[in-house]
């Protein structure tokens, strides 16, 4: 590459730094946050070629299925347009035997993981998150269950009365394979007090997660923003995640997630002052590269959330440092009801030819990154591939709409 004769002299020495593979500080990433259009051209290229030498042109995915068993949630975060007071006709609560229902349909069509994420009901049994493992586990062996957010493992140990390690090493026993590294958002305590107030603390996320890479349960890492949050935020962000990630090794994969604004309470009824309506192109450009840039040394695998930047967009990215395409997820509930407008699921076969149409080699993964499969030839269609009437599985709109899963009717009884 060159030597970036024509961009900012500060900004060629932490492009040239990066190349030789030095570890830059969270100024850096500053730099690099605000640096202009040229320069933004630059970091991309830098990003890619990084990219290129630490994990080749594979761009993976993963068959999967979110089930967001619950809306229902004792927390009001700012960001989340998902969560239903336990009063509110469109809470709803899906019972353990659901769950491992459509956990059956998505193994069925060559799924290879399920993601459990929910609200956090009142007076909930502690052992709820347990029991749904082993009822998973005891259907289908095989699958492998991510589940479970430090936001959640918290909830579920008060609950239980025990501590974080012991109920961690009982969701492991249950069969919980990873943990989602969500309720992250961004890692400064006065940025949570903002826009979640009573939320899960900085101090605490760390801890779970320690705790669970510790007890050999890997997890994902990510980053919400384009909210109130500025370049040093975000940068201090990636620097704290790196540092746990020297220490435990436990993190698979980086997300960036983009703030999903259009009826996110906290913008859409002006809770928070200064929320911005989400992050423009560029910084989402810049957040995906800059991430290959500081994570490249300790966190192989950058991820692109495509149900919150659409198919094309994320396309895009591919040449921005990442390298993952993220699952099909068959079901979205979570960003769909911030008001995402990306739908729920893309087929295996979509997601390969959006990776072959980038220039890359696409790859079924498994959860932990073990590569399944990789159509570098003939393709073959998957069991997903064939499925027609996407609507067997259901949505997050049909299914506030369901008497069948009210949580009032349910709590009742």
């Amino acid at each position: 590459m060159d030597n970036f004769s024509n961009i900012d002299p500060v900004i060629a020495d932490v492009l040239n730094r990066a190349l030789d593979d030095k570890e830059l500080s969270s100024k850096d990433a500053v730099e690099l946050f605000e640096c202009n259009d040229a320069e933004l051209n630059a970091l991309i290229s830098v990003s890619d070629e990084l990219r290129r030498k630490k994990v080749g042109d594979l761009v993976t995915f993963v068959v999967n299925r979110n089930i967001n068993f619950t809306n229902v949630c004792i927390k009001r975060c700012g960001f989340c347009a998902f969560s239903r007071d336990f009063r509110e006709e469109e809470g709803y609560f899906l019972p353990i035997g659901e769950i491992v229902r459509r956990a059956r349909e998505a193994w069925e069509v060559g799924a290879t993981e399920v993601c459990i994420q929910a609200g956090l009901p009142p007076k909930m049994d502690g052992y709820l998150y347990i029991d749904i493992c082993k009822a998973l586990k005891k259907e289908l062996p095989e699958m492998h269950i991510h589940g479970f957010s430090p936001e959640e493992v918290m909830y579920g140990a008060v609950r239980a009365e025990t501590s974080v390690e012991d109920y961690l090493k009982m969701l492991k026993e249950a069969g919980v394979g990873s943990l989602p590294g969500t309720a992250a958002e961004i890692l400064d305590q006065e940025i949570r007090d903002q826009i979640s107030p009573g939320r899960i603390t900085v101090e605490d996320w760390i801890h779970v997660i320690k705790t669970a890479h510790k007890l050999g349960i890997p997890s994902t890492s990510t980053i919400m923003y384009g909210h109130v949050e500025n370049s040093m935020h975000r940068a201090n962000h990636l620097v704290l995640l790196r540092e746990i990630q020297k220490e435990t090794h436990g993190f698979t994969e980086f997300v960036p997630l983009s703030f999903i604004y259009s009826e996110a309470p906290m913008f859409k009824h002006k809770l928070v002052d200064g929320v911005r309506a989400g992050p423009n192109k560029e910084d989402v450009v810049k957040m995906h590269a800059i991430a290959r840039l500081m994570l490249n040394n300790c966190i192989d695998n950058i991820q692109v959330s495509w149900v919150k930047e659409g198919a094309d967009f994320s396309q895009f990215l591919l040449g921005a440092g990442v390298n993952d395409f993220g699952g099909t997820l068959i079901n979205e509930s979570i960003s769909t009801a911030a008001g995402a407008q990306h739908g729920q699921l893309l087929k295996p076969k979509q997601i390969r030819n959006l990776i072959r149409n980038a220039g890359k080699i696409p790859a079924q993964r498994s959860t932990t990154y073990r590569v399944l499969k990789v159509y570098n030839g003939i393709d073959v269609e998957e069991p997903l591939d064939n499925v027609n009437d996407i609507s067997i599985f259901g949505s997050y709109h049909q299914l506030i709409k369901l008497d069948e899963y009210r949580f009032k009717r349910i709590a009742q009884n």
